[in-house]
């Protein structure tokens, strides 16, 4: 059964406050209206995915449908969260999009490698950026609406 793309909740894992303004700017000027959970760091985002610490009371059958995933993070490295979720059977086919600050960022290959499913260059430009972010999001949640 396909479900609406705007019931689709994304997961916005990302630790600089200015970034996270900049995501939901460019989800508001490209009309996309989504529910978006923020969090902080890896470790808050791990709990989340897994139902631990904070997040252990939580339905099971809540796993985010959608990630976007700053690679350079406190307590957790992106890297690591990307390792272990596409690392886990129950949970390695979550589309994925990584945040990085430049094209020439050494982990983007071992983030494909991984599994990743698009990257989006931090903003040296927000319509780019925004570009970017309707892009890699849009084609997701038609992806996640229509398979998942």
């Amino acid at each position: 059964m396909e479900k609406s793309i705007e019931a689709i909740e994304i997961l916005l894992i990302e630790d600089n406050p200015d970034d996270v303004m900049l995501v939901n700017e460019a989800f508001e000027e490209s009309n996309l209206v989504n529910k978006v959970i923020h969090l902080k760091d890896g470790a808050d985002a791990l709990d989340y995915i897994y139902h631990e610490g904070a997040y252990a009371n939580a339905p099971q059958d809540s796993v985010p449908k959608v990630i976007m995933l700053d690679l350079n993070m406190p307590r957790v490295s992106g890297m690591e969260v990307l390792k272990k979720i596409k690392g886990d059977p129950q949970t390695k086919d979550i589309p994925v999009v990584v945040f990085t600050s430049s094209d020439d960022d050494p982990n983007l290959s071992q983030c494909f490698r991984l599994g990743v499913n698009a990257y989006v260059v931090k903003p040296v430009d927000f319509e780019q950026f925004k570009k970017a972010i309707n892009k890699s999001i849009t084609g997701l949640l038609k992806y996640t609406a229509r398979f998942r």
